[in-house]
C-alpha cells in the first residue's frame, strides 16, 4: 500500500505580514481620522487633501524609520548576544555544556540519553553557539537586509492605506459628501484588510475583519469629536 507523503504547510512570511499590518492599519486609520475631523472643522476639500497628503508623507517616513530602527536593533542585539555566547563557550565550556544538558533535561531526557547529544553539540563551536542562541535565548538568526525591507514595506503599506480615505476628497469637492464616501470606503477596506489578515495569521477572518473595523472606527470617531469640540 503506497504511503501518502506528509507535506506540512507552514506560513513563513510572518515578519512581512506584520510589517504590512503595521503600515496598512495605521495608514488607513490615521489619515481617515484626520480627514474626518477636518471635514467638520473646515469647509474645503483642498485643505483636507493638503493636510492628508502631508500627514501621509510624514507618517510613512516616521513609520518606515521606526520599522528600520526596530529591525536594526534586533540585528544588533542578536550580534551582541552571539558574541557573548561565543566567548562563554571558550572561557566557560563546562558551564555552557551544563546549560545544554539542562535544556535537554527539560524535554524529559535522562542523563544517559543526553550525554551523547551534549558531546556532539560541543564538538562544533559554531553549531554549539547556534544551539544556545535558539534554545537558551530564543533568538533566530536575523536577515541582514531585514531593516531596509521592513522600512520600505511599512512605508509603502502606509501610503497605500492612507490614500483610501483621502481619495474621496480628491474626487468630490463637497467635504460632507467626501466624508460619507470616505467612511464607506475606509470601513470597507478595513474589514477586507482584517479579513485577509485573519486568513494569513490563523485568526477567524470574520472576527479579524470586525475587530479591524472597530479600531479604525473608534479612531476616526475620536478625531471627529475633538474637531467638534475645538471648532
Amino acid at each position: 500500500m503506497p504511503i501518502t507523503p506528509h507535506n506540512e504547510k507552514h506560513f513563513t512570511a510572518s515578519e512581512t505580514i506584520r510589517d504590512i499590518v503595521i503600515g496598512m492599519s495605521d495608514g488607513l486609520t490615521v489619515p481617515f481620522a484626520l480627514a474626518a475631523g477636518l471635514s467638520e472643522a473646515v469647509n474645503s476639500t483642498s485643505i483636507v487633501v493638503t493636510a492628508g497628503l502631508a500627514e501621509i508623507a510624514a507618517g510613512s517616513i516616521a513609520m518606515g524609520l521606526g520599522g528600520y530602527l526596530a529591525a536594526r536593533t534586533d540585528y544588533e542585539h542578536y550580534a551582541s548576544e552571539h558574541k557573548r555566547e561565543m566567548r562563554e563557550i571558550r572561557e566557560l565550556p563546562k558551564e555552557e555544556a551544563q546549560e545544554v544538558a539542562d535544556i535537554f533535561r527539560d524535554y524529559g531526557l535522562s542523563d544517559q540519553q543526553l550525554s551523547p547529544l551534549v558531546t556532539a553539540i560541543r564538538a562544533d563551536p559554531v553549531k554549539w553557539v547556534d544551539f544556545m542562541m535558539r534554545f537558551e535565548l530564543g533568538l533566530e538568526t536575523p536577515d541582514p537586509a531585514r531593516a531596509l525591507k521592513s522600512a520600505l514595506t511599512i512605508a509603502i503599506a502606509y501610503i497605500v492605506g492612507g490614500m483610501v480615505p483621502l481619495t474621496p476628497y480628491i474626487v468630490f469637492h463637497n467635504p460632507i459628501i467626501a466624508l460619507h464616501v470616505s467612511v464607506i470606503a475606509t470601513l470597507s477596506t478595513l474589514f477586507l484588510f482584517g479579513y485577509i489578515k485573519g486568513n494569513f495569521t490563523g485568526l477567524k477572518p470574520m472576527r479579524s475583519g470586525l475587530q479591524t473595523v472597530l479600531i479604525g472606527g473608534l479612531s476616526a470617531t475620536a478625531a471627529f469629536i475633538l474637531a467638534q469640540l475645538f471648532k
